[in-house]
């Protein structure tokens, strides 16, 4: 089981858009749209192609304080249950049970690697509900599988696009790698293998760059979450430009 809190700057119904709503999910996770009832239908976008598209179910609804998204007959067992409670502090506990994990090494990883992913969306989350309430973002999820292990492929890809290995937060840092697409912004969090943006370019935004995974091949990103009126018109320019520069270093340096 993965039980993770955080704490978020609105009121329950804003908080409740933000965590149970297609419009509210798509701007600090993937593209999502909810069939807003219990029994209703919800679909989350992981990338191009019909085969990323994972369905679910909505197995309870109660606004504006706890909702349960399970996985159907896609995903039988898994469930992610959404609780929002107002705190003392004029803001909102936002706490992830998810459930249906089974047991032995597979599942082990399975259980990092969602523990990871969760621990960044909610993050984002956060600064979702504390810099753009109220608003709708149009999100970006390029990603490639590069060489690893995990430190070489997340140093490659900050040096790739000219950023310091180590931003500090509250530094403001800009792509220069020649090809890639605009991209800066304030650093809020610097990790070992990711790190989170607010952006002033090429639009007002989040972004979320990681390298994720063990082994010999790596899941990097740079996933974007877009605000404003040319939002959609920028998403649509970049998309392609950010999977071609992607992909461009998913083979092995050469030494």
């Amino acid at each position: 089981m993965i039980d993770l809190s955080v704490d978020v700057v609105g009121t329950p119904p804003d908080v409740w858009t933000a965590v149970a709503t297609g419009p509210g999910i798509s701007s600090w996770y993937v593209p999502t749209t909810v069939e807003e009832h219990e029994g209703g239908a919800t679909t989350s976008r992981f990338g191009e192609g019909e085969d990323m598209v994972v369905p679910g179910v909505v197995g309870a609804w109660e606004p504006p304080h706890r909702v349960v998204f399970h996985g159907g007959d896609a995903a039988p067992g898994f469930a992610f249950e959404w609780s929002v409670t107002p705190s003392d502090r004029g803001t909102c506990i936002v706490r992830l049970v998810n459930t249906g994990f089974g047991e032995g090494s597979p599942w082990d990883d399975q259980y990092e690697a969602m523990t990871g992913g969760w621990q960044m969306f909610m993050h984002n989350l956060q600064l979702h509900l504390a810099n753009f309430p109220g608003q709708t973002a149009t999100a970006l999820l390029p990603t490639a599988m590069w060489a690893g292990p995990r430190p070489e492929a997340w140093s490659r890809l900050l040096d790739s696009l000219g950023l310091p290995a180590a931003p500090e937060p509250g530094s403001r840092i800009e792509v220069t790698a020649a090809g890639a697409p605009p991209l800066a912004g304030t650093v809020v969090q610097s990790e070992r293998w990711r790190m989170s943006l607010l952006l002033d370019s090429p639009a007002p935004g989040t972004a979320m760059l990681a390298a994720e995974g063990d082994g010999e091949q790596i899941s990097v990103s740079v996933w974007l979450y877009l605000y404003g009126d040319d939002a959609a018109a920028i998403a649509e320019r970049d998309r392609t430009r950010w999977t071609e520069w992607l992909a461009s270093g998913s083979v092995a340096p050469t030494s």
